[in-house]
């Protein structure tokens, strides 16, 4: 998990709620942080935060779910080989 992300992550969503007290695993939509509204801003964020795209295979709840699942999403895109 890179520290980096992970707390740009956090300092982002403390913005709309506490995250002082969440765990990396905490569901965020299960806890009732995260609106359908809110979870689109979410996915423009990562995209605008992290300058990467996200697809539409890549709308899965799960990615998307906790800061932990954010972190792991945002690295593996940014560790994608580019294509050409």
């Amino acid at each position: 998990m890179s520290n980096d992300n992970r707390t740009r992550i956090a300092e982002y969503l403390s913005r709309f709620f506490p995250v002082h007290d969440l765990k990396d695993d905490d569901d965020i939509f299960e806890l009732g942080f995260v609106s359908s509204m809110f979870a689109m801003q979410l996915v423009s964020f990562v995209e605008h935060e992290f300058a990467i795209t996200v697809e539409n295979e890549d709308l899965e709840l799960e990615h998307f779910r906790s800061i932990g699942a954010l972190d792991a999403f945002v690295t593996r895109k940014l560790s994608a080989p580019v294509p050409q």
